[in-house]
């Protein structure tokens, strides 16, 4: 058993105007989730996108446009929403202070297939 933590885990940029702090994957052991969090500027987020797994995004501050196919919402602070396997989603940051959003996936690593045309990508896999 190992603790790991947070603060010691750096952040980077994911895509311009997004930190991103993993908290666990299968490289520091998991077996079945993915848990990361990110801070997101004003006007920027996560683009289309899709899981093959469930996701559960909760937003920790600021406020988040989210979309799941085509249905949309606007969640503040201490809201949760349940994205389902294979449901084309994304969100930005809608407010004008910077965006605190956490995120669990349903696997071990990071997979994600992108509509921006990046492809697949895969993150924290390795053990």
């Amino acid at each position: 058993m190992k603790a790991i933590t947070h603060s010691d885990q750096p952040t980077e940029e994911w895509r311009p105007g997004v930190r991103t702090r993993r908290i666990v994957a299968a490289c520091d052991g998991a077996t079945a989730l993915c848990i990361f969090e990110q801070w997101v500027d004003p006007g920027v987020g996560a683009p289309t996108h899709v899981h093959d797994v469930e996701e559960v995004l909760t937003v920790i501050a600021g406020r988040a446009e989210i979309w799941i196919d085509r249905e949309r919402l606007e969640c503040g602070a201490g809201a949760s929403v349940v994205i389902p396997a294979g449901a084309r989603h994304g969100f930005r940051n809608g407010g004008t202070t910077r965006l605190h959003i956490h995120a669990v996936l349903a696997s071990p690593f990071f997979a994600a297939e992108f509509d921006e045309g990046v492809g697949q990508v895969r993150r924290w896999e390795n053990t």
